[in-house]
């Protein structure tokens, strides 16, 4: 470790991350690429082509020629992902079940002998904390 000063460690850290931001940075033109509607499949394609030949100057171009879309798109992707998978999150399943509601029930699995005393008492708790 005494080659390698810690001013070294340092810049190749600064190296590191910018080089993990450069490849966010493709992924997410490549991603608003495919995700955009607007274009057309030879669109897409020369795009694609000109960000992967030239990534620096593609990825520029891109970003002067369509960035300020970028977040519409991606929020317009990411609200139709949730109306298709909204039923479908665990969230909604108890929707519109208060803790008295789920108390009882856990009541109903006692006296049925579906769960333990101790069960009970343990769900019981996660409920009113």
């Amino acid at each position: 470790m005494d080659d390698y000063p810690l001013l070294n460690l340092f810049f190749t850290m600064i190296w590191f991350f910018l080089f993990v931001a450069w490849i966010w940075l493709l992924i997410s033109v490549v991603a608003d690429v495919f995700r955009s509607s607007d274009l057309s499949g030879w669109a897409k394609a020369l795009w694609t082509l000109l960000v992967v030949v030239v990534p620096v100057l593609g990825a520029l171009v891109y970003l002067i020629a369509r960035g300020e879309g970028m977040t519409t798109r991606m929020l317009e992707s990411y609200g139709s992902a949730e109306q298709r998978l909204g039923p479908y999150r665990p969230s909604s399943y108890g929707a519109g079940m208060s803790t008295a509601d789920e108390l009882t029930k856990l009541a109903q699995l006692r006296e049925s002998g579906a769960i333990t005393d101790a069960e009970f008492e343990s769900q019981k708790a996660k409920l009113l904390a």
